[in-house]
């Protein structure tokens, strides 16, 4: 059998820069990936874009909720472009209980704030990273959790925001009836909005 990769190599927006990334250490991947300047995309979506790394593949979108694939599990996507627009900020407390649970800041070095809490739940591992106004959700197992926090941290970090379709989407009463479900991600602690939360069990 090959031997697990310690290290992998990135390769980031200028076409010429090469990062070695830990993928053993969440702290690692989270710590390279949001620190580099990307702006990348190739998904376009009602005032906002990202980009999808290779092996993840987008399946649907709901109002502002995509829905995307990688290995077996499904990750959703809530863009709250209410937040961003009104430029709100939040606050989140490290949780001793959970299975890894870390404020990101600019205090940091950071450009955007969020969290990354990870909870288990009996062989399974859910997933909630939150950062630059939009959050992924998921459900894996531990042989693909990093996989999982190295995919989700790639399409945080390159979410780009159209600030003028978004206030035209504002104007024309896009977001009526939904500012409770797109903002403060934080207060909302149930998984999926639109979407079923599935493992990959559930193909």
């Amino acid at each position: 059998m090959k031997k697990i990769l310690t290290f992998i190599l990135v390769l980031f927006i200028s076409g010429c820069t090469v990062v070695r990334i830990d993928t053993t250490s969440i702290d690692n991947i989270v710590n390279v990936i949001l620190s580099k300047e990307n702006t990348l995309y190739n998904r376009v979506g009602k005032g906002y874009k990202y980009y999808i790394p290779r092996g993840v593949t987008y399946i649907d979108t709901v109002d502002l909720n995509d829905k995307l694939y990688s290995n077996g599990n499904y990750y959703y996507l809530y863009v709250d472009a209410i937040s961003y627009y009104n430029g709100m900020e939040f606050e989140y407390e490290e949780k001793e209980d959970a299975y890894y649970s870390r404020k990101i800041s600019p205090e940091d070095g950071f450009k955007h704030s969020g969290y990354l809490e990870i909870t288990q739940k009996d062989n399974l591992y859910y997933v909630r990273f939150v950062y630059n106004y939009a959050k992924i959700e998921t459900m894996v197992s531990k042989e693909n959790l990093n996989d999982a926090v190295l995919n989700s941290a790639y399409i945080l970090s390159t979410i780009q925001f159209n600030s003028d379709v978004i206030k035209l989407m504002l104007e024309n009463e896009y977001f009526v009836n939904k500012e409770e479900k797109y903002g403060k991600f934080e207060k909302n602690q149930s998984a999926g909005n639109n979407f079923e939360l599935q493992t990959n069990n559930n193909k």
